[in-house]
């Protein structure tokens, strides 16, 4: 059942890539022969696998389905890297690998530069597109996407959803999980859809801040990807400089949809069915807000009061806007930039970067397409440590823990708590290893703000990394690629997947 479903998988992913394929070809790439040839290449492995291997069960329990969501995320960005290796853009397969992955893990971590970000616009959009097209495929999982479309999916489907779907604790929205995965697509193609719009009508009626106007055929592009990195939390952007290369509209859009996909989805499912009371009494919810809006006013006022030489600072409109998108972009995982040309996260005061760092761990909602630990799981640990405190205090008291109202049982305290630990360790390995590598300008600072951007799904780094990860050897690469995959996932499928004992057949 494990290789029929990936067959399906290898299927899925190459009808996904004939929409990049046929636009290089509209616009007369050389790429699209390359994109075609990957096509060619999914699409016989997912026939060989389909034909060749009949399961005499359909039934996935919770190993299987750990197993097939581990190993169709590293199929989809195993085969995913190969157009940019066949056309020559990214001609090192590693190096592809990992942009693959920082795609599919909806990390937006890139070994292109700028420049090269933007000679690629000119000449291949269909590989650009195809980039981002991979944070909107990963964001909601590519698993989920078969569920929600193919019919006759078996319901223990629910094992592959709560293995791809982020969070401590993944509910039903209704009761067969095909149709939870459809109701989870269809609100996400929704919003996708809805950011795509507003941009388009944005870029058409004002001017970039060089003076010139997008023209039509650039305007729908650029819209359109940036709405998939901004719905899958990924940040890849198709200008060097990010979204710095728009307006101050266009920045508010994108600042609006980071928060709102950060936001868990079942509560947009609760407003449809206008049970606006239950949606809103989230207590997770307003904690991200709280956090969003404390955030940003204390990135606002460090920067207008701070020595710093960032050419925005003395206008308070522009402070304000650059700090809240900042925020933004850490706190949902997004990852895309607001600042200008010529400066980086490296100009921001030393206070900005210690929020900002802060942010990278906690995450959007749980049920969100955004990364990091969680909201919910970062107050269930607040709340496990001041349960043991009342319990050194009053050890014969009962100390239950309650979050939305409910008793937290003592399972899913445990839960969290185990996670927590294995995530530090992770993490700490993640560290040391790219720590043993002697690229150009590495330093303690990098190689942390990297290990926690990768692990979370943020993308951006504070150092040299800043503006890329290029300079690091292929074992640092191969090392983070994985990270991304493992903090994606919330490192269990992962894992388990490389366990000897997950494979015994018992």
């Amino acid at each position: 059942m494990i290789f029929s479903t990936l067959g399906r998988i290898a299927i899925v992913l190459s009808v996904l890539l004939v929409i990049p394929a046929v636009l290089a070809l509209s616009l007369g790439e050389s790429s699209w022969w390359a994109i075609a040839t990957t096509v060619g290449i999914s699409l016989v492995i997912g026939l060989v696998l389909m034909l060749c291997i009949k399961p005499k069960d359909k039934v996935i329990f919770a190993k299987e389905g750990l197993i097939i969501v581990s190993l169709s995320w590293i199929y989809v960005s195993a085969i995913g890297a190969l157009p940019f290796v066949i056309s020559g853009a990214i001609p090192n397969y590693i190096d592809a690998f990992f942009e693959m992955c920082s795609g599919f893990s909806t990390t937006g971590a890139t070994i292109l530069t700028g420049d090269q970000i933007d000679a690629m616009y000119l000449v291949d959009k269909g590989l650009l597109f195809w980039r981002s097209f991979t944070h909107w495929i990963g964001g909601m999982g590519v698993i989920v996407f078969l569920m929600a479309f193919e019919t006759g999916s078996s319901d223990r489907g629910m094992h592959i959803l709560r293995a791809e779907m982020p969070g401590p604790i993944v509910d039903k929205i209704v009761p067969r999980a095909r149709n939870t995965a459809k109701i989870l697509y269809l609100l996400y193609i929704g919003f996708t859809v809805a950011e795509a719009i507003a941009l388009i009508i944005v870029g058409a009626c004002t001017k970039l801040p060089n003076g010139e106007m997008l023209s039509w055929g650039e305007n729908i592009f650029d819209a359109v990807v940036h709405a998939f990195g901004t719905a899958g939390t990924g940040g890849f952007s198709v200008r060097g400089i990010s979204i710095a290369y728009y307006g101050a509209a266009y920045q508010w859009i994108i600042t609006v949809f980071m928060i709102l996909f950060g936001i868990n989805f079942n509560l947009y499912y609760l407003m449809l069915l206008r049970k606006f009371r239950q949606a809103f009494g989230s207590r997770e919810l307003w904690i991200f807000i709280a956090i969003i809006v404390v955030s940003a006013t204390a990135l606002s006022i460090n920067i207008a009061t701070a020595v710093t030489d960032l050419p925005f600072r003395d206008n308070a409109h522009d402070v304000i806007r650059h700090s809240l998108f900042q925020v933004a972009a850490f706190i949902s995982t997004t990852g895309y930039s607001s600042i200008p040309n010529g400066y980086n996260i490296n100009n921001f005061p030393l206070l900005s970067l210690g929020i900002l760092f802060l942010l990278m761990f906690i995450g959007g909602c749980a049920g969100s397409t955004g990364g990091g630990l969680k909201v919910s799981r970062v107050v269930i640990l607040c709340k496990a440590v001041q349960k043991e405190l009342r319990r050194v205090l009053h050890p014969r008291h009962a100390n239950a823990v309650k979050f939305e109202g409910k008793i937290i049982a003592d399972e899913t305290l445990h839960g969290v708590t185990s996670y927590f630990g294995l995530y530090m360790l992770l993490l700490a390995a993640t560290f040391i290893v790219l720590c043993f590598d002697g690229g150009t300008g590495l330093s303690v600072e990098t190689n942390i703000t990297a290990a926690v951007s990768c692990i979370n799904n943020i993308g951006p780094a504070y150092g040299v990394a800043a503006s890329g990860y290029y300079m690091y050897n292929w074992l640092s690469k191969i090392v983070m690629s994985f990270a991304m995959l493992i903090g994606r996932l919330e490192i269990y499928p992962i894992l388990l997947m490389f366990s000897p004992t997950t494979w015994i057949k018992r």
